[in-house]
């Protein structure tokens, strides 16, 4: 609908510019036309004839997706002045699915939340709303819609045509923001029954593998491929979900869990929660981690990683036709890569070990931490590190003190009275009055005060003794051994061409064994090979899997038999 401008002169001649936007913040374009005011809003800069065109961030050029772009988006959680009402719009836009609203019904909305106390007395004004929300923009995280729209007044338009929508990655942000302010700060509950669930998830996602494989072979283009095909679509999907959630949970607990290991003053609560967490519950999660996890591991390096290639391939099958590319943000489960992330969290590699590896490390740790702090809790001889107790009933004191009385604990607690300084003031003080003391330069608080409270002198480091006998006596075993490897890796040079014939030393089969197991671990199936070298010598070995091949070694103490498998043995000067 449009409404005619009464206020205005009668255009002669076409139209005449009124206004025209800056384009930096998709400012709209009005132009008189007819006898109306007619707006056409521009997300960037206009062509000069009030076609909006694509606008263009001058920061991000030849970088779309740059680090500093991505952290802007962040910038309204850590602004210096009106950061509640800004969290209060950006809550308003990803209350709703496709939030299309203007500067007005925002300010609509904020007045509820100042009548509550959640913004500042003021800021739900139009005057107010509309920088807040051009600031968000500005920052990325909201988007000026593209419309044609016709106002009466400059006013009008400003207070109600503009729109505004909120983008993919600032919903994301104000997601995390909540959900970080809604939980609370004790321990997580890791998700155990996630474990069989996956197991589970697994073995049946193999089966549905073979029947798909099997049904698009015999009908490619039946219903039943396509069904099966969907199958395992959920099934993939569900997997990954399941395997997402139970990746949090455990990360948040052993967070938690790393928290508690710095605290070294315990209340008897505290004491007896933490009892329970080492006794039960720690004890409980790796029991079930460690239960499941062979089954797990053997589905994910067995015929499934080898069906993987066609389990992609069907899944790639059921995504519509789409122009979009790599730009679009995908389900898990859905490229090699996230199947290489899900193996890796269960299945140890060459050089790299899984998470279940470093969680079965970290509750050992933990566990040793948890019982010495407990000890020394529990134990009540000697202060306990850090002194917790003690400055806590120190600030209880402060707190129900005056200020005569405040200063004199002051100066008996810490030692610091008052003094005359007879000396001029440095040229440079970074340590004034208008420094608070966490922003101060630091002092180094010896192990002895900080720990026991005792100032007294302990004396000086032992001297270091030179014994250089016992040096000498340490170089020579060295440059033996070195001699000893130098004289095993010649001879495994000299045999590579004949190690079926030859007859090895015990040293040359001990490096032999060395260069063949570290070989054989970077593997991550046998079906592949894998190679191993000395770096100093530059002897390299390389395991082959050969189907019927039968490799063996003479050595002086007996004779080294591999199966289906094959050994080559190179040196730096054959492979120059």
């Amino acid at each position: 609908m449009r409404r005619r401008d009464r206020s205005a002169p009668p255009a002669r001649g076409g139209r005449r510019d009124v206004l025209t936007g800056d384009g930096k913040l998709g400012l709209p374009v009005v132009r008189e036309q007819q006898g109306e005011l007619v707006v056409r809003e521009a997300a960037g800069d206009t062509d000069g004839t009030g076609n909006a065109v694509a606008a263009r961030d001058t920061d991000d050029v030849g970088a779309d997706h740059g680090t500093d772009r991505r952290l802007r988006l962040y910038a309204y959680l850590d602004a210096r002045d009106y950061r509640r009402t800004y969290l209060e719009i950006m809550r308003l836009f990803t209350s709703t699915l496709l939030a299309d609203l203007s500067a007005g019904e925002v300010a609509s909305a904020l007045a509820a939340a100042e009548r509550a106390g959640r913004i500042d007395p003021g800021e739900s004004r139009i005057e107010s709303v509309i920088p807040r929300l051009r600031q968000l923009v500005e920052w990325g995280n909201l988007v000026l819609g593209r419309r044609e729209t016709v106002a009466a007044s400059i006013a009008e338009f400003q207070h109600g045509s503009a729109r505004y929508q909120v983008s993919k990655l600032a919903v994301r942000v104000q997601r995390d923001v909540d959900e970080l302010l809604r939980v609370p700060e004790g321990a997580r509950e890791v998700s155990r029954e996630l474990l069989p669930a996956i197991e589970r998830g697994l073995a049946e996602l193999g089966a549905t593998l073979s029947d798909a494989l099997r049904t698009e072979r015999d009908a490619p283009h039946s219903r039943a491929a396509r069904k099966l095909a969907k199958r395992l679509a959920e099934q993939v999907t569900t997997l990954f979900l399941q395997h997402a959630e139970l990746a949090a949970t455990v990360r948040d607990f052993y967070a938690y869990l790393g928290q508690v290991l710095t605290r070294h003053h315990l209340a008897p609560d505290e004491i007896s929660g933490f009892r329970n967490l080492l006794v039960e519950y720690i004890q409980m999660v790796v029991e079930d981690v460690l239960r499941h996890t062979p089954a797990i591991a053997q589905s994910l390096t067995g015929p499934l990683a080898g069906a993987r290639p066609e389990l992609l391939r069907l899944l790639g099958a059921q995504r519509p036709a789409e122009p979009l590319g790599d730009a679009v943000e995908r389900s898990r489960g859905r490229s090699t890569a996230d199947w290489r992330e899900l193996t890796d969290w269960f299945v140890d590699g060459p050089g790299r070990p899984s998470q279940v590896t470093a969680l079965r490390e970290a509750t050992s740790r933990a566990i040793g931490s948890l019982l010495a702090s407990v000890k020394r809790a529990t134990a009540g001889g000697g202060l306990l590190p850090g002194r917790r107790a003690e400055l806590l009933r120190l600030a209880g004191w402060f707190d129900g003190a005056g200020a005569d009385r405040a200063h004199a604990l002051y100066a008996a607690a810490f030692g610091l009275h008052s003094a005359r300084h007879l000396l001029p003031a440095p040229d440079h003080d970074g340590d004034d009055e208008h420094t608070p003391w966490r922003d101060g330069p630091v002092l180094d608080v010896s192990v002895s005060v900080r720990s026991r409270g005792d100032r007294g002198a302990r004396g000086r480091t032992s001297r270091i003794v030179y014994d250089p006998m016992t040096e000498q006596a340490l170089l020579a075993e060295a440059r033996e051994v070195d001699a000893r490897r130098a004289a095993a890796v010649a001879e495994l040079t000299s045999a590579a061409p004949r190690l079926d014939t030859a007859r090895l030393s015990s040293g040359a089969l001990g490096v032999l064994c060395e260069l063949l197991t570290l070989a054989m671990a970077q593997r991550e199936r046998t079906d592949q090979p894998g190679t191993a070298a000395d770096p100093v010598r530059g002897l390299r070995l390389t395991v082959v899997p050969e189907a019927g091949r039968t490799t063996r070694i003479r050595t002086a103490g007996g004779v080294l038999t591999l199966h289906d498998t094959a050994v080559e043995l190179t040196s730096g000067a054959d492979r120059g």
